[in-house]
């Protein structure tokens, strides 16, 4: 189902032209409303007159999170607080959390594309929707939540945690919707095992999983595990939340982004240079209907690649590749440049792996270090030493050579690898301790 057929399925022309009014009004508002956007225009010499075509986009100066953090709490808004009707910020792990907020037309256009977004992921009016995303600051929990009621289906609000009662309610309150992180996700389906529970016994027929990158061997093992159709959603909450892009569930083949509220750049994330479609690279995102906090070329961090064909589904909106890792994610081992993502690429492939690993990384004798904790399954984890042993072999001789780096491969039992009830935690790097 296309939930807004007018703007889902627009001729390219048309939607550029509307990119480009919304474009050249976001501009003149920051401009006038927001001191940081002023000062960063005036010093690249550049005025909202400039810009008269989506070309010159290009020439306005770049957002990142550490401009949020310096303006902190509230200097990135663009209107007073007393329009401000809701307020959402990060976890704040790497210094102050960035604090973004939204005005009531703002909540209205998130709801908006989340609804958009859960009917292209499968979900209907007549759906039972299971949000097992984090509430409150996180913007994933409330982000669906207002999604679903606006689609009209029926939601849940169970966020995470509590996972055997989630277990239960899913058996006696027959949702056919499941939304959660990727590793939640898993954690559920072992959750349920245990109980004596089978997916293949419950109503889910569609999943949304987003907030933390994971490969098509991921989204294969939770298929198989959770019995539903898994569909990838993107967002982050300095653009808006969780509604920026999602896989239709037709095709799975890349994130229809919502180009009437978002312009999607693709840069060399060494120099800023911007690359063409099918090139991979950091994605930008610029806002152009948010009131409260609208962003001007942010760079997210995520790494992927554009794709403007129209998709088997219908829809007519520029397509994202799945997130392959992020700039600021990336492990350089001994000179190797690596994400966990592809690492785990790797992990899914080999049979009597379980999709729970971490990644430890250590400095010994002036050398870096991989050591890969991989669950693998019982029957495996039951063979004799020997077996063990060469089987670590096998997963390290892998990576070797699917990624040109050497790792201390390491068994673990089944479960024994802390579970995360968001964004699962999979690497720890001790060379800065």
């Amino acid at each position: 189902m296309i939930y807004d057929i007018e703007y889902e399925t627009m001729p390219r022309e048309a939607l550029e032209s509307i990119q480009l009014r919304r474009l050249q009004a976001t501009v003149s508002r920051v401009y006038a409303t927001v001191p940081f956007y002023r000062k960063k225009f005036e010093n690249a010499g550049i005025g909202p007159g400039d810009v008269n075509s989506l070309d010159d986009l290009q020439k306005l100066p770049f957002t990142n999170k550490q401009d949020l953090r310096d303006n902190y709490p509230f200097g990135m808004f663009a209107v007073p607080m007393d329009n401000v009707v809701r307020i959402h910020a990060s976890s704040g792990t790497t210094g102050k959390p960035t604090v973004v907020g939204y005005t009531s037309r703002d909540i209205n256009t998130w709801a908006e594309l989340m609804a958009r977004a859960l009917a292209a992921g499968g979900a209907t009016r007549g759906d039972i929707i299971h949000n097992a995303y984090g509430y409150g600051l996180f913007t994933g929990g409330l982000g669906i939540h207002y999604g679903a009621e606006k689609l009209g289906a029926s939601v849940i609000p169970v966020s995470g945690g509590n996972t055997k009662r989630q277990v239960l309610i899913m058996k006696d309150f027959g949702p056919t919707i499941l939304t959660s992180t990727p590793s939640y996700a898993l954690h559920l389906a072992e959750a349920a095992e245990d109980m004596g529970v089978s997916f293949k016994d419950l109503k889910f027929k569609f999943g949304v999983f987003g907030a933390e990158p994971w490969s098509e061997n991921m989204r294969r093992e939770m298929e198989e595990k959770l019995n539903l159709t898994a569909v990838d959603i993107y967002g982050l909450s300095e653009v808006i939340g969780p509604g920026v892009s999602i896989e239709c569930h037709e095709a799975k083949a890349g994130l229809h982004i919502a180009e009437d509220h978002f312009i999607a750049e693709i840069i060399d994330p060494g120099t800023g240079e911007v690359l063409p479609y099918g090139k991979t690279g950091e994605l930008v995102l610029t806002s152009i209907t948010k009131e409260a906090f609208p962003v001007i070329r942010y760079r997210t961090r995520d790494i992927t690649s554009l794709n403007p064909e129209p998709c088997i589904c219908g829809r007519t909106m520029t397509r994202m590749n799945k997130i392959s890792g992020r700039t600021d994610d990336m492990l350089i081992i001994r000179g190797v440049n690596v994400f966990p993502s592809q690492i785990e690429s790797v992990l899914m492939e080999i049979e009597g792996v379980e999709p729970h690993y971490q990644l430890e990384i250590d400095r010994k004798d002036n050398l870096d270090t991989l050591t890969v904790r991989v669950e693998v399954s019982q029957d495996t984890f039951s063979d004799a030493v020997k077996g063990l042993q060469r089987f670590e072999e096998t997963i390290a001789r892998e990576i070797k050579e699917l990624l040109g780096i050497s790792a201390i491969v390491k068994l673990a039992e089944p479960k024994s690898i802390a579970r995360s009830e968001g964004k699962a935690a999979r690497v720890i790097d001790r060379r800065s301790i």
